[in-house]
């Protein structure tokens, strides 16, 4: 038989193997709100919980990095996705100072993006202060994405269900909610394309809400401890690599003097928005991530109930639209009793995923028939330079922010996107906070990335096409990127494709 027969005959009987057996382990719990003094004076200067927006991408990052450098006992972290470039360097080489100086680190990551990793995270568990989980893992975890989906193809039901989840928690005193992923283009640091996204800091009574659910997902049965997973070698020169990537970094983040810290959180604590918080989260599967009985559908459920209860506008961001069935019909209700619907998504350039775009444009005529108003970012938007370091030049923009604004008065940051893979498929958290005034200024901000400067205008018109407008030029089809560009979108929206999307 031939080598590449041979090969793939490997794979089907690897593939056939037994599948993973979830862990049992000990219970861990996030401690008791921090003593730190500096906790306790913003605990004094503000009374009940409060928030501040991370609009900007440096902004958001010089935060996050803030936020540890102040943790004085505990730190929890989870995340979708996280590389160790200049963003996630940095952010590795903060979190290790962290436990060096005592404070006990936990970080839970989702395996989908996990490759050629393993040796540096077992360097990175070898710390007595830090422990690293990954969350529904592969079992066979050799070779890059595609390979080691085709040694996992028997648990692709299993492995289909991701934990897309995004939060950060500091002493169980301040916690960080939205949709940023770590990596340089969430933060504006890439050279070729960054994300437009947003983020929530949180402080208050909340916080603990949010590290009892961290608490969930990282005593969930499918959460295993990195050494249990990979049987290589750990690579403490790996680990030093990454981390002195970050070091040199010293022109995006600078760790500050005790009081200057203190300073900085009084002062974000006094200007932030007050207002009554939900968190709103999916429970992590028990049994299996793929039974039905498992089915991560708490945050689309209290979704629709929103909708349905919004009396004058609704404002919609998502990275990715593709209504299901629910909120499709959702969305069809609140137009009919008179409520005003105004959505924000990526254009086809903009767009990361063609196939999400795809499925997504056949629902174009609907949504906009039905009365709703719909927005695409443009690659190539003005504004552009507020999400994304200087020189800007021929950087292009893309839409990752998950928010929606119900009425005047209520506001949802989360990890969610308005698709199936999130509304059915993948577990995802939010904070919903009624506030007036964080409303106004998320509206604020939103403003300009509706612009006709930096988006798209959708219009249906009489003869059944849609039609493209921007400040200066109006399209009668997409704006796409090519000829190829747009055959390669219309023969995957003949793909049934749309509910993994």
């Amino acid at each position: 038989m031939k080598p590449l027969v041979l090969q793939f005959c490997a794979v089907l009987l690897l593939a056939g193997c037994a599948g993973l057996e979830p862990v049992s382990l000990a219970p861990e719990f996030t401690p008791s709100p921090a003593e730190a003094p500096v906790w306790n004076e913003v605990a004094s200067a503000r009374d009940g919980s409060w928030y501040q927006l991370l609009n900007t991408g440096p902004a958001a990052l010089d935060w996050r990095l803030h936020a540890i450098d102040s943790a004085t006992e505990s730190l929890s972290f989870q995340t979708f996705l996280w590389h160790f470039d200049t963003a996630g360097s940095l952010m590795l080489d903060r979190l290790l100072a962290a436990a060096d100086r005592g404070v006990r680190v936990r970080v839970l990551v989702d395996d989908t993006f996990l490759v050629h990793q393993d040796r540096l995270l077992l360097a990175l568990a070898e710390h007595p202060n830090l422990e690293y989980r990954v969350y529904n893992p592969f079992k066979r975890r050799g070779g890059g994405l595609a390979t080691r989906q085709l040694l996992n193809l028997a648990e692709f039901r299993r492995l289909d269900h991701r934990m897309h989840n995004k939060v950060m928690v500091v002493d169980n005193r301040i916690a960080i909610v939205g949709g940023r992923n770590i990596a340089d283009e969430y933060f504006g640091l890439d050279n070729e394309a960054n994300f437009r996204d947003l983020e929530l800091i949180a402080g208050g009574n909340v916080v603990q809400e949010i590290s009892e659910a961290f608490d969930d997902y990282w005593n969930d049965r499918w959460s295993f401890p990195i050494d249990r997973l990979s049987h290589e070698q750990a690579s403490p020169e790996a680990l030093e690599a990454a981390r002195s990537e970050g070091v040199n970094a010293n022109d995006l983040h600078q760790e500050d003097a005790p009081e200057i810290q203190r300073e900085r959180w009084l002062s974000l604590a006094r200007s932030a928005h007050e207002g009554m918080a939900e968190l709103i989260v999916d429970a992590p599967a028990h049994d299996n991530p793929a039974s039905a009985a498992d089915a991560p559908v708490a945050v689309a459920d209290r979704l629709i109930e929103l909708f349905d209860s919004a009396q004058q506008e609704i404002v919609m961001v998502s990275a990715y639209l593709i209504p299901t069935p629910e909120l499709e019909g959702a969305i069809a209700r609140a137009v009919e009793r008179g409520v005003a619907v105004r959505m924000l998504t990526n254009s086809i350039r903009s767009n990361n995923h063609l196939a999400a775009h795809s499925a997504y444009r056949n629902h174009l005529k609907g949504l906009l028939g039905m009365g709703a108003a719909l927005h695409e970012v443009r690659i190539d938007a003005e504004d552009r330079p507020k999400y994304m370091l200087k020189p800007v030049g021929a950087k292009q923009l893309a839409l990752h922010a998950k928010a929606l604004l119900f009425d005047s008065d209520k506001v949802f940051i989360g990890s969610a996107n308005l698709d199936p893979r999130s509304l059915r498929i993948n577990t995802e958290m939010g904070l919903l906070i009624t506030s007036e005034s964080l409303n106004q200024q998320l509206r604020q901000d939103l403003e300009v990335d509706f612009s006709l400067a930096n988006a798209w205008r959708l219009t249906l018109q009489d003869n059944g096409r849609v039609s493209w407008t921007s400040s200066d030029r109006t399209l009668q089809s997409q704006p796409a990127g090519s000829f190829m560009q747009r055959l390669e979108d219309w023969m995957l929206s003949h793909l049934p494709l749309e509910n993994e999307m």
